[in-house]
Formats: C-alpha cells, structure tokens, sequence
C-alpha cells in the first residue's frame, strides 16, 4: 500500500577551501568529472560556490540512506582532488554574497535581470524532500493538511545561524534571505488541483512566471514530477539528520493520505496563523514555542515535535522507517546544526573554528567510495530551488 510513497532528496552543498574556511566558486572543475560519475545526479546552481546532488526515485528510506550518502561521498572525494571540501549548511558563517560568481547559464542570467540584487544575495543552500503522489488532487488535499507541519519540522533542521560574519541571533536565516524572492514561504490552501492550476495558468497569461517551477513555496506539487515537494527546510549538516526528516515529511504524506481514505479530515488552518509559528521555528528553533491552535496556547517545540511522532507512528512500520523517525529523539537531545555552530563559537569565539566542525559533521557516518554505481531515474531537477 505504502510503495506509493517514494522519496526523493535533493541537497545543496558548499564548496569550500580547507585552508582559508571561505567559499570558492569551484563548481566547474567538480562538474566536469562529476557529470561523468553521476550524470542527472550532480548539478550545477546559480552561485558557483555551490553544487546539488539529487538522489534518484527511492522506493523507500534504506534505499534513499544508500544513494544519498553515496552522493555525499562522491562529491567529497570530487571537492578533495581539488583541495577543496564540502559543507552542509544553508549559509556559510564568513563568506559575502557580494563575492561570488553566477554560473554561466542563460537562465540565471535572466533571473538576476528579472530581480536584481535579490536574485544575487542568494547564498543559501537548501535540502527539498520529494514524496510520491500521483494522485494531483490527493497531493493538493495533503498539501492543505501538511502546512501545518512545516514549522515543526523546519525547528528540526536548522543551520543558518550565521551571516556574513555576524550571529544573526535566529536559528535559520537562510529563510529569511529567501523570502526576498516572491511567490516563497507557507502557501494558501486550494479547494482542488484545478484550483490551483488556474492560479498557475493566470500567472503565466499575464508575465508573471514562465512556468510552475518559478513558484517557490515551502510545499507544493512539483510541477513537473508526480511528487510533493517539500522545501521549507535548511539542509541538516548531518547526513543521519536529512534522513530523519525526509523519513518523517514521507510519514505525514502517508499518515494524511490514510485518514483522507478513511475519510477523516485535518483541520486547515490560515496561512496567517502557520506564519506565525514559521517565524518562532526560523527564531528559535528547538527552543522556542509553537502555537498549538486547537488549544490557543503556547507549547514547546519539542514536546509538539512528540506529539507529531505520535501521530505518525502508526504508518512508520509499513514505511520501514522506524529506524530513521527515531533519530528525531537524537536531534531533540542534541540540538540541530545551528544549536552546534552557535556552541562552537561560544566556545572559541572563532568563526572558522565553526567551518572546520562543519566540514567534519558533513561526513560524519558518510563512508568513503570509490564505487560507482548506474544511477536510478531522477525525480528532481535543477530549478533555482533554494
């Protein structure tokens, strides 16, 4: 019954010289074997200090812990023969946006022309989780009932802490920097898949976007692949982290999907009221309170995070992700990316002390390969996907 609910996982890594802790726009040298190795897997972004990999269709979790490690792996080994490493983190704690290059490609070339300045302060690295539903009005139901979620799991990933420098005092400022860009952040619930189309269809009659991959929200129906795409979080810096919360964005979809059929609604609520516990996710993190809506009142992330393993725990078996949605305990106890890069320069007042943890934890329980294997069919694709 659950087969229906592949995964698919992309992941935006720095590309960082070892020696000075700063970004380097090294993308092409890597891209050239790279493409070799992984062909559709490796791709490049629009800042050449940053390169993504996308595992293929997994049939479940074993399989996605096998091909995205694999991928981390590979990349690594790719970065080290040009005396370079990789980071998982979705801003970098020194580099300046200002110093970067574009990547030479038409289409990053129209989107600064298009937006400017908000286009090349980009430098955010993103994780986006894909959930297979091919049902396009069954992904619409569930996306309405999902958004709920989205905070919550947001709490768990977050890796932003730093900018340019400077402690920005929230958990992940990388949401923050890309809620510049329009069409982002939670999105309106639709009463149907056409409802929404129309929404795309008038979007591109009058020259807002050219096609569906230009609307960036947290959650939404790939436009292009039959998945629900998953893109509120920062990219975990630990490997055993993004399988967690991909494992646990598949449990909602196949949770929801399970009361949908036995005809049991979830409550829907406001866009408004869904920001406002994003912002205490993106602030906070594990620390702070969400607002328990049913209750109107405060709760701890964390024992709201409880509560939503709970609610999941009657699919995870079928899913074969038991193993993985119990690493979320871990991350509770620990504390996320960002929770260790701020305890990392409590503790030494460096910020390339910070780097050098980082570059370490983005391998951790990554093993080392030089095995290359035929890659599966993509799910994902290369689309400005922050």
């Amino acid at each position: 019954m659950f087969d229906q609910f592949t995964l698919g996982i992309e992941e935006e890594f720095q590309i960082v010289d070892p020696h000075t802790r700063e970004l380097r726009s090294h993308v092409a040298e890597i891209l050239e074997e790279g493409k070799m190795l992984l062909g559709e897997q490796i791709k490049p972004e629009m800042i050449q200090s940053m390169v993504e990999v996308g595992t293929g269709i997994c049939r479940n979790i074993q399989e996605a812990r096998t091909d995205i490690t694999r991928l981390r792996s590979i990349i690594a080994g790719l970065a080290r023969k040009n005396g370079l490493a990789i980071v998982a983190a979705s801003t970098h704690p020194i580099s300046h946006w200002q110093d970067q290059k574009i990547f030479d490609d038409e289409r990053y070339e129209l989107l600064v022309q298009e937006l400017q300045t908000v286009a090349r302060s980009l430098l955010i690295f993103g994780l986006h989780v894909h959930v297979g539903m091919a049902d396009r009005e069954r992904a619409i139901q569930i996306m309405n009932a999902a958004r709920y979620f989205l905070p919550h799991v947001l709490a768990l990933s977050t890796s932003s802490p730093f900018w340019m420098g400077h402690n920005t005092g929230l958990k992940s400022y990388r949401t923050e920097v890309f809620k510049q860009f329009p069409r982002t952040d939670i999105p309106d619930h639709f009463d149907s898949y056409s409802g929404f189309q129309r929404y795309v269809d008038l979007l591109i009659k009058t020259g807002c976007i050219n096609d569906g991959k230009k609307i960036w929200w947290d959650i939404r129906p790939h436009p292009y692949f039959p998945t629900l795409e998953f893109r509120v979080c920062d990219i975990p810096t630990r490997v055993d982290d993004t399988l967690a919360i991909a494992a646990l964005f598949q449990a909602i979809v196949a949770k929801l999907n399970k009361l949908i059929e036995r005809n049991l609604g979830f409550r829907l609520y406001r866009r408004m009221l869904i920001q406002e516990n994003k912002w205490r996710a993106v602030r906070y993190g594990l620390d702070g309170k969400l607002i328990d809506f049913g209750k109107q009142t405060e709760v701890p992330v964390r024992d709201l995070v409880l509560e939503l393993l709970e609610f999941v725990d009657d699919v995870i078996d079928e899913l074969g992700s038991r193993k993985e949605i119990e690493h979320v305990h871990t991350i509770l106890q620990r504390g996320t990316s960002a929770d260790r890069q701020l305890q990392i320069y409590h503790e030494t007042h460096d910020l390339k002390a910070v780097v050098d943890d980082l570059i370490t934890l983005t391998m951790e329980n990554v093993p080392e390969t030089s095995e290359i294997t035929t890659p599966r069919p993509t799910t994902t694709a290369s689309t400005i996907s922050k």
